[in-house]
């Protein structure tokens, strides 16, 4: 079967700075896939290519079914509507209500009335714990209100491959588990095929099937997500306890 995501030999730049070097990955269609790594060690970078919104320097991707390749921007609209993408900025709109915002992916496609539209926002809002909140403007939000919103909109389409960069960041975690049940709640009823980026390797690993390691710009490991902490790559272990308890040692520490 044809992965929903596959990466082969990708590599990007940002002048001398090489953030993804070589990078080859397959996501099955209908799989949760974890990827954690240092900060600033390509994860947005890899999700955003994976998006079509940054182009390799090197490399070919193909996303359910289509290469991204010599695509230009407006070939790609069709693809990216079934995509849901939650970035680690929600890029809410300012001039849209939060109803309006989570509306956004399902007015795009056109194939809803208005009041089937309204009522999928008022679940998926419902769901986030925010209900009630669907008049309020962007500048009202919290950040970790924001964050929510930015999970309802991602979600509120039944995408067919989902993006969660840090969905969690900034929730407390009351609210982290809640979350993290929705995307489960959603997969279970969707199956679609997941790339979630976080943090928290705990949370993350409760939720994905496999987890794959980024670090100095190519995949070190990629293993079942309930045997994480006992990854065989001493890098990766040290990278979770890490996580856990301190940052990694110096020996281990990303290049610049």
């Amino acid at each position: 079967m044809t992965p929903a995501v596959r990466l082969r030999d990708v590599h990007k730049r940002y002048g001398r700075r090489s953030v993804l070097a070589g990078i080859s990955l397959d996501i099955a269609a209908g799989a949760r896939l974890g990827l954690i790594g240092p900060a600033a060690s390509g994860k947005t970078v890899l999700c955003k290519l994976v998006c079509g919104l940054e182009r390799p320097d090197q490399g070919d991707i193909d996303v359910l079914g289509q290469p991204l390749a010599d695509k230009h921007e407006a070939e790609l609209g069709p693809l990216r509507r079934r995509i849901g993408m939650l970035f680690q900025s929600p890029a809410l709109f300012d001039f849209l209500s939060v109803e309006g915002n989570v509306a956004f992916p399902l007015e795009q496609r056109g194939e809803l009335l208005a009041g089937d539209i309204a009522a999928r926002v008022a679940d998926r809002l419902r769901a986030v714990g925010l209900a009630g909140s669907e008049a309020k403007r962007t500048s009202e939000l919290s950040g970790g209100m924001k964050k929510r919103v930015g999970i309802a909109r991602a979600t509120v389409a039944d995408a067919e491959l989902v993006i969660y960069d840090e969905p969690t960041a900034g929730l407390d975690p009351v609210t982290t588990q809640k979350i993290y049940d929705l995307m489960a709640a959603d997969h279970a009823r969707t199956r679609a095929t997941v790339l979630a980026v976080s943090s928290d390797v705990t949370a993350l690993a409760g939720f994905v099937d496999e987890i794959a390691f980024l670090y100095r710009g190519q995949i070190l490991y990629r293993g079942p997500a309930r045997t994480i902490a006992d990854a065989p790559d001493p890098i990766v272990r040290q990278f979770v306890r890490g996580e856990l308890d301190g940052p990694l040692d110096e020996h281990h520490a990303p290049r610049p």
